[in-house]
């Protein structure tokens, strides 16, 4: 299946913590770190993950928020540390690449975000991604 959303990341599940209608998934990817997804326990259920699973984790671009510095005192449990790759300006957006361990993610940024933190490749960045908009796909 081919999808439009740029951020695939292979990994496997490491740890899984059911609730009533959610789950946590915790999923150690190919380059080493951890990312936590929030997904609903029937789609943790359909999708048979537990420990050991192969999955990819999906990320819409317009999801990763990006920080120039370590960041205290957010909710936001996923934060790969990476390095600017590319970044693609329009009149509104800016189109980032970060190159992490064991691959690379897009963000979709306002231009005037990626102005004020004055991002060019080399610029070393921390991608910020909610856990509840991380998606899982069984391998």
């Amino acid at each position: 299946m081919s999808l439009s959303i740029r951020n695939q990341l292979p990994g496997t599940v490491s740890a899984v913590t059911p609730g009533e209608a959610m789950a946590t998934v915790k999923v150690r990817l190919s380059g080493g770190q951890s990312l936590t997804a929030a997904i609903t326990r029937e789609a943790a259920d359909d999708l048979r993950i537990a420990p050991g699973s192969a999955v990819r984790a999906l990320v819409k671009s317009t999801e990763v928020s990006l920080a120039t510095a370590p960041v205290e005192g957010l909710s936001i449990r996923n934060r790969l540390p990476g390095t600017v790759s590319a970044v693609a300006s329009g009149d509104a957006m800016a189109i980032v690449r970060i190159t992490v361990e064991g691959g690379e993610l897009t963000a979709a940024i306002t231009r005037d975000a990626a102005d004020d933190l004055a991002l060019a490749a080399g610029t070393p960045v921390i991608a910020l991604i909610k856990s509840t908009e991380v998606s899982l796909a069984a391998e």
